[in-house]
Protein backbone atom coordinates (compact mmCIF):
# COMPACT_ATOMS: atom_id res chain seq x y z
CA UNK A 1 0.00 0.00 0.00
CA UNK A 2 1.30 3.44 -0.94
CA UNK A 3 1.33 6.01 1.88
CA UNK A 4 1.57 9.71 1.04
CA UNK A 5 4.34 11.34 3.05
CA UNK A 6 4.44 14.76 1.41
CA UNK A 7 3.42 17.07 -1.40
CA UNK A 8 5.83 19.08 -3.53
CA UNK A 9 5.23 22.81 -3.27
CA UNK A 10 6.76 25.77 -5.01
CA UNK A 11 10.44 26.06 -5.91
CA UNK A 12 12.74 27.79 -3.43
CA UNK A 13 15.72 29.67 -4.79
CA UNK A 14 17.46 29.03 -8.10
CA UNK A 15 19.14 25.63 -7.55
CA UNK A 16 16.15 23.29 -7.78
CA UNK A 17 15.04 23.07 -4.16
CA UNK A 18 11.30 22.78 -3.54
CA UNK A 19 9.18 23.24 -0.45
CA UNK A 20 7.51 20.06 0.77
CA UNK A 21 4.23 19.92 2.67
CA UNK A 22 5.13 17.21 5.18
CA UNK A 23 2.59 14.42 5.81
CA UNK A 24 4.72 12.04 7.85
CA UNK A 25 5.74 11.69 11.46
CA UNK A 26 9.45 11.31 10.62
CA UNK A 27 10.39 13.72 7.82
CA UNK A 28 14.12 13.61 8.57
CA UNK A 29 14.18 9.87 7.90
CA UNK A 30 11.73 9.84 4.98
CA UNK A 31 13.49 12.69 3.14
CA UNK A 32 17.08 11.64 3.88
CA UNK A 33 19.52 11.94 0.97
CA UNK A 34 19.36 8.84 -1.22
CA UNK A 35 15.72 8.05 -0.36
CA UNK A 36 13.70 6.94 -3.36
CA UNK A 37 10.08 8.10 -3.32
CA UNK A 38 7.17 6.97 -5.44
CA UNK A 39 5.02 9.71 -6.93
CA UNK A 40 1.40 10.43 -7.75
CA UNK A 41 1.09 10.80 -10.68
CA UNK A 42 3.44 7.86 -11.21
CA UNK A 43 4.96 9.23 -14.43
CA UNK A 44 6.80 11.93 -12.42
CA UNK A 45 8.87 9.47 -10.46
CA UNK A 46 10.31 7.81 -8.71
CA UNK A 47 12.21 10.77 -7.27
CA UNK A 48 15.49 10.40 -5.41
CA UNK A 49 16.30 12.87 -2.64
CA UNK A 50 19.61 14.63 -3.33
CA UNK A 51 19.43 16.74 -0.18
CA UNK A 52 17.04 18.20 2.36
CA UNK A 53 17.11 20.88 5.02
CA UNK A 54 14.83 22.89 7.24
CA UNK A 55 14.48 26.63 6.56
CA UNK A 56 12.17 28.90 8.57
CA UNK A 57 10.05 25.92 9.67
CA UNK A 58 9.68 24.52 6.14
CA UNK A 59 11.25 21.43 4.66
CA UNK A 60 13.24 22.14 1.52
CA UNK A 61 14.17 19.17 -0.67
CA UNK A 62 16.27 18.87 -3.78
CA UNK A 63 15.69 15.87 -6.04
CA UNK A 64 18.25 14.33 -8.37
CA UNK A 65 17.79 15.56 -11.93
CA UNK A 66 16.13 18.85 -10.91
CA UNK A 67 19.02 21.29 -10.78
CA UNK A 68 17.26 24.61 -11.39
CA UNK A 69 14.09 26.48 -10.53
CA UNK A 70 12.35 25.79 -13.86
CA UNK A 71 12.95 22.05 -13.66
CA UNK A 72 11.79 21.95 -10.04
CA UNK A 73 8.60 23.79 -10.96
CA UNK A 74 7.59 20.89 -13.27
CA UNK A 75 7.01 18.62 -10.25
CA UNK A 76 4.98 21.13 -8.22
CA UNK A 77 1.86 19.46 -6.78
CA UNK A 78 3.33 15.95 -7.00
CA UNK A 79 2.44 13.66 -4.09
CA UNK A 80 5.37 11.76 -2.59
CA UNK A 81 4.77 8.25 -1.29
CA UNK A 82 6.47 5.22 0.22
CA UNK A 83 5.40 1.59 0.39
CA UNK A 84 3.87 0.73 3.79
CA UNK A 85 6.13 -2.34 3.91
CA UNK A 86 9.09 0.03 4.42
CA UNK A 87 7.73 1.22 7.77
CA UNK A 88 9.18 -0.28 10.92
CA UNK A 89 6.58 -1.62 13.33
CA UNK A 90 5.68 0.90 16.06
CA UNK A 91 7.85 0.64 19.19
CA UNK A 92 4.84 0.57 21.51
CA UNK A 93 2.26 -2.22 21.25
CA UNK A 94 -0.42 0.43 21.94
CA UNK A 95 0.55 2.45 18.83
CA UNK A 96 -0.87 1.78 15.38
CA UNK A 97 -0.47 3.21 11.92
CA UNK A 98 -3.71 4.55 10.46
CA UNK A 99 -3.47 2.21 7.48
CA UNK A 100 -3.33 -0.77 9.87
CA UNK A 101 -6.66 0.23 11.44
CA UNK A 102 -8.57 1.07 8.27
CA UNK A 103 -10.65 -1.90 7.20
CA UNK A 104 -10.76 -3.62 10.60
CA UNK A 105 -14.13 -5.10 11.54
CA UNK A 106 -15.59 -3.34 14.58
CA UNK A 107 -17.56 -5.29 17.20
CA UNK A 108 -18.79 -4.42 20.69
CA UNK A 109 -17.54 -6.23 23.79
CA UNK A 110 -20.81 -8.20 23.59
CA UNK A 111 -19.87 -9.39 20.08
CA UNK A 112 -22.39 -7.23 18.14
CA UNK A 113 -21.04 -6.19 14.71
CA UNK A 114 -20.93 -2.41 14.41
CA UNK A 115 -19.19 -1.94 11.04
CA UNK A 116 -15.66 -1.34 9.76
CA UNK A 117 -13.05 1.36 10.34
CA UNK A 118 -13.18 3.71 7.33
CA UNK A 119 -10.74 6.39 8.49
CA UNK A 120 -8.80 7.79 11.43
CA UNK A 121 -9.07 11.50 12.15
CA UNK A 122 -6.52 13.48 14.15
CA UNK A 123 -8.27 16.64 15.34
CA UNK A 124 -7.12 17.24 18.90
CA UNK A 125 -8.35 13.73 19.74
CA UNK A 126 -7.88 10.67 17.59
CA UNK A 127 -11.25 9.52 16.25
CA UNK A 128 -12.14 6.30 14.48
CA UNK A 129 -14.61 6.78 11.64
CA UNK A 130 -16.72 3.64 11.43
CA UNK A 131 -18.96 2.86 8.48
CA UNK A 132 -21.98 1.28 10.13
CA UNK A 133 -23.30 -2.18 9.28
CA UNK A 134 -26.63 -3.91 9.76
CA UNK A 135 -29.24 -1.53 11.22
CA UNK A 136 -26.63 1.24 11.15
CA UNK A 137 -25.77 0.70 7.48
CA UNK A 138 -24.95 3.99 5.78
CA UNK A 139 -24.26 5.78 9.06
CA UNK A 140 -20.85 7.07 10.05
CA UNK A 141 -20.03 6.58 13.70
CA UNK A 142 -17.23 8.54 15.38
CA UNK A 143 -15.54 6.77 18.27
CA UNK A 144 -12.78 8.42 20.32
CA UNK A 145 -9.70 6.20 20.03
CA UNK A 146 -8.99 5.81 23.75
CA UNK A 147 -8.38 2.63 25.78
CA UNK A 148 -11.60 3.04 27.80
CA UNK A 149 -13.70 2.86 24.62
CA UNK A 150 -11.42 0.69 22.49
CA UNK A 151 -10.12 -2.03 24.81
CA UNK A 152 -8.83 -4.37 22.09
CA UNK A 153 -7.19 -3.93 18.70
CA UNK A 154 -6.25 -7.11 16.87
CA UNK A 155 -4.66 -6.02 13.59
CA UNK A 156 -3.58 -9.55 12.67
CA UNK A 157 -7.09 -10.86 13.33
CA UNK A 158 -8.71 -7.96 11.47
CA UNK A 159 -10.84 -6.94 14.45
CA UNK A 160 -11.30 -3.99 16.78
CA UNK A 161 -13.45 -4.22 19.93
CA UNK A 162 -15.26 -1.19 21.32
CA UNK A 163 -17.06 -0.67 24.64
CA UNK A 164 -19.39 2.21 23.78
CA UNK A 165 -21.41 4.13 26.35
CA UNK A 166 -25.17 4.40 25.69
CA UNK A 167 -25.88 6.70 22.77
CA UNK A 168 -22.46 6.54 21.09
CA UNK A 169 -23.51 4.04 18.44
CA UNK A 170 -27.26 4.64 18.54
CA UNK A 171 -28.21 8.22 19.46
CA UNK A 172 -31.79 7.02 20.17
CA UNK A 173 -30.44 4.96 23.08
CA UNK A 174 -28.80 7.96 24.77
CA UNK A 175 -29.64 8.42 28.41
Amino acid sequence: MQLVIGRVGRPHGLRGEVTVEVRTDDPDQRFAPGSSLATVPADRGPLTVAGSRWHSGRLLVQFEGYADRDAADTIRGTLLAIDSDRLAPPDDAEDFYDHDLIGLTVVTVAGERVGAVADVLHHGQDLLVIDGAGPRSGAQILVPFVAALVPQVDVAGGRLVIDPPPGLIDPEAAI
